[in-house]
């Protein structure tokens, strides 16, 4: 039986910080698109390494891997931005850049969910769904 959670984005990087403070590589939580979304993000900027897809229908699962074995994640901070409480939205021009710039802001779009820096380029903003670094 899965427990239905309020904010499934702020749960999964809540599970991602977990994994990091015990070291753990590898974790699996449940699917949505919208997670898939916000990993393939971290993916392309580089704070994570892998991302699979398990399972069918609604037994679907995603799994991630934070680092590879014997070495150190490197996400420093993962933070929620945007809570269900409090919608944090910002124009284009006011997408805020993280750790001047070695850090990422995920927005999402009317064109989808993608980094701050895309955003930027493509003149959209959004909701600020969360900040890594």
């Amino acid at each position: 039986m899965s427990q239905v959670t309020t904010d499934p984005i702020a749960d999964m990087l809540t599970r991602i910080r977990n994994a990091i403070a015990v070291n753990q590589a590898i974790i699996s939580l449940p699917y949505s698109k919208i997670k898939e979304s916000v990993a393939k993000i971290l993916l392309e900027t580089n704070f994570i390494d892998g991302i699979k897809v398990d399972g069918k229908e609604k037994d679907k699962k995603l799994v991630l891997t934070i680092a590879d074995e014997g070495r150190n994640a490197r996400i420093t901070e993962i933070q929620r931005v945007s809570k269900p409480g409090r919608r944090s939205y910002a124009k284009a021009n006011d997408i805020p850049v993280i750790m001047r710039g070695r850090g990422v802001v995920i927005v999402s779009t009317s064109k989808g969910i993608m980094s701050g820096d895309e955003a930027r380029k493509n003149k959209i903003g959004g909701e600020l769904i969360c900040k890594v670094y």
